[in-house]
């Protein structure tokens, strides 16, 4: 009798392994996240006066990572180190922030020099962008090369930039072919093999579906940085019931995605509408409420994003203040917080 209990026991572990690994959304999946501050960014962390020999043990594992990670961070007004320092320091000691994710672009010389000044001082990983821009040129070269040559030559670079991205939703707007970002991709991940840091591309569900799932760039990237806007869904209502449109989303790129690990990166609800930003929903509204809704909502399935495969969804608040992008600020245009923001960082 005991044989056979343990037989079916036995039985029934496998049978619930086939059914975890079968490509769906199980919300119940994902090891439990260890919450270490031994390592870079972890909050509690102390980055050292000087920089370490190697990156070896310096990164905190991306499978205990997972809730609020950071702010989008606008980056066309080409700020100063001593604004960088200063707003870098607002998003980690005020906001338990461990990143920032770059969006836009800055051409000014030196300007990632200071963003990774920045960054090391107040304790931030970085998710570099090459964007690519809205005016079909190729500029997105040149930043490209720039960056790269960057994080070669600074030595703190490798040190606080965990990703390089391809974007922002490059595929969507249909300004370089999948094959052709697939072959950047692979290159990049050449470029950087010696300095350790990984690259993937910001884009959105729909931008790969367009082109017929582009399985190749998936295939290609370390991760998934998916861009999450509900507020644009055919079916969007209210920032706080966007779940279904989030689950939508992210079933794609679970189902697609290989196993890896997955963040929100140019996510949010916006607060107000402007040329660009309408919805396709007759119901869908921007507001304050609204956003300070969306924030809320993915806060309240903290549990479920946490058991997504890889160790769970980290995901930012696009974007740090409506001066950066009119909307979608954590900040309003005045410097005032448009809704109290204290989204968990574990659970």
């Amino acid at each position: 009798m005991a044989s056979l209990v343990r037989r079916l026991l036995l039985f029934v572990f496998l049978l619930l392994s086939l059914v975890s690994h079968s490509g769906a959304y199980h919300p119940n999946d994902a090891p439990a996240n260890t919450n270490t501050s031994a390592c870079f960014p972890a909050l509690g962390f102390t980055t050292p006066s000087n920089v370490p020999a190697s990156t070896d043990g310096w990164w905190c594992d991306p499978v205990n990572e997972y809730a609020f990670l950071g702010f989008s961070y606008e980056v066309t007004a080409c700020q100063s180190l001593s604004q960088l320092q200063k707003e870098f320091a607002d998003i980690r000691n005020n906001f338990n922030s461990r990143y920032v994710r770059l969006y836009g672009a800055c051409d000014r010389e030196g300007f990632y020099d200071d963003v990774v000044t920045a960054a090391w001082d107040n304790t931030l990983g970085v998710h570099a962008l090459i964007w690519f821009g809205y005016d079909g040129s190729s500029k997105w070269k040149s930043r490209r090369d720039t960056l790269f040559s960057t994080l070669h030559s600074n030595p703190k670079a490798k040190f606080v930039t965990r990703v390089v991205q391809f974007g922002s939703e490059p595929l969507f707007d249909q300004v370089i072919s999948p094959a052709q970002l697939t072959a950047e991709v692979i290159a990049a991940k050449q470029n950087l093999s010696d300095i350790g840091i990984p690259v993937t591309v910001s884009d959105l569900a729909y931008g790969y579906q367009r082109n017929g799932g582009a399985q190749d760039v998936l295939d290609a990237i370390d991760s998934i940085n998916i861009i999450m806007l509900p507020f644009f869904a055919a079916s969007a209502t209210t920032g706080d019931q966007a779940w279904g449109n989030v689950q939508d989303d992210l079933n794609f790129f679970i189902q697609n995605g290989n196993g890896k690990k997955m963040y929100f990166d140019e996510n949010g609800w916006p607060s107000i509408t402007y040329s660009g930003v309408k919805p396709q929903s007759k119901v869908a509204v921007a507001s304050v409420s609204n956003e300070q809704g969306y924030f809320g909502l993915l806060d309240e399935h903290c549990t479920d994003l946490k058991t997504v495969v890889a160790g769970g969804i980290g995901w930012f608040a696009h974007i740090y203040s409506d001066v950066q992008e009119p909307g979608y600020g954590i900040y309003d245009s005045s410097g005032k917080l448009k809704f109290p923001f204290a989204p968990r960082t574990s659970c």
